[in-house]
């Protein structure tokens, strides 16, 4: 009996142990037509760069057409010495005609010249240059303080000028609207050189006549000038600069004195 319970505890394990069956689904392995099936990715189409620019193809049939140009600053004097009082707000006008050649390559380059006119006024402080004096072999500029002078006194020199610029527009198309640079150089002639005196004064700065004196000489001065040029504007406005590269009184007669404008400008080019 004992046996055959034995025998039958064997039987059923084993039929137990084939009945178990693994529920694990195998991976399915990837065959030349399943690969075919599956969406594949497209390179990305590469974007075309636009082609440059051909500015010799552009018309300036509506260019701005203004030639004339304002200019407005302040001057100041390099080298002057401490002996030399200046005051107030000296000041340079400058008024031009002048003509654009635009390059045909590139009509955002151009060459600008033509001719007009620069005024230069600077202001002493109880001093006046004695530009007229017939025994000085230097201009002089005698300190007045502790005696009799005028209340306003000034240097002016005029020049007939030719400036010549290189000049660059961002849209030469719309001159009036867009960036501006110009480079260049001014040569001038003298005219005259003047000084203009406005109400005596003695040395307690009480008045004692409403005079004017004037006295005119250009002996002393350097009567051609080269000057060098800078400017920059957006449409009409701008700003400029500018500094003499010669001296303004002759070696010898006087200071080296080298003058500075930097101001306002208006001009459509």
């Amino acid at each position: 009996m004992k046996k055959l319970f034995v025998i039958a505890s064997a039987f059923f394990a084993t039929t137990a142990a084939f009945a178990q069956t693994d529920t694990t689904a195998p991976k399915p392995v990837p065959t030349p037509s399943t690969m075919s099936k599956a969406p594949m990715k497209r390179p990305a189409t590469p974007v075309a760069k636009p082609a440059p620019k051909d500015w010799s193809k552009v018309s300036l049939a509506n260019r701005a057409n203004d030639h004339l140009m304002l200019q407005l600053g302040y001057t100041a004097w390099f080298g002057k010495p401490d002996t030399i009082r200046t005051k107030g707000f000296s000041r340079s006008f400058n008024i031009y005609f002048l003509f654009d050649f635009p390059f045909k390559t590139d009509p955002r380059f151009s060459i600008g010249t033509g001719l007009g006119l620069g005024v230069d006024n600077i202001f002493f402080d109880k001093m006046t240059p004695t530009v007229a004096s017939a025994t000085n072999q230097t201009l002089a500029f005698p300190d007045l303080s502790g005696s009799n002078h005028f209340k306003k006194n000034k240097l002016v020199t005029t020049y007939l000028e030719a400036p010549v610029e290189l000049r660059f527009a961002a849209d030469p198309e719309h001159t009036n609207s867009c960036w501006k640079f110009a480079a260049g150089i001014k040569l001038g002639e003298m005219l005259s050189a003047y000084t203009k005196g406005k109400t005596l004064q003695n040395n307690a700065d009480q008045t004692i006549a409403n005079s004017i004196e004037k006295e005119s000489s250009k002996k002393y001065f350097n009567t051609t000038r080269l000057a060098g040029t800078l400017r920059i504007s957006k449409g009409f406005i701008g700003v400029f600069a500018q500094i003499q590269a010669t001296p303004l009184i002759h070696n010898g007669e006087g200071p080296s004195i080298f003058p500075f404008t930097g101001g306002i400008v208006i001009s459509g080019l």
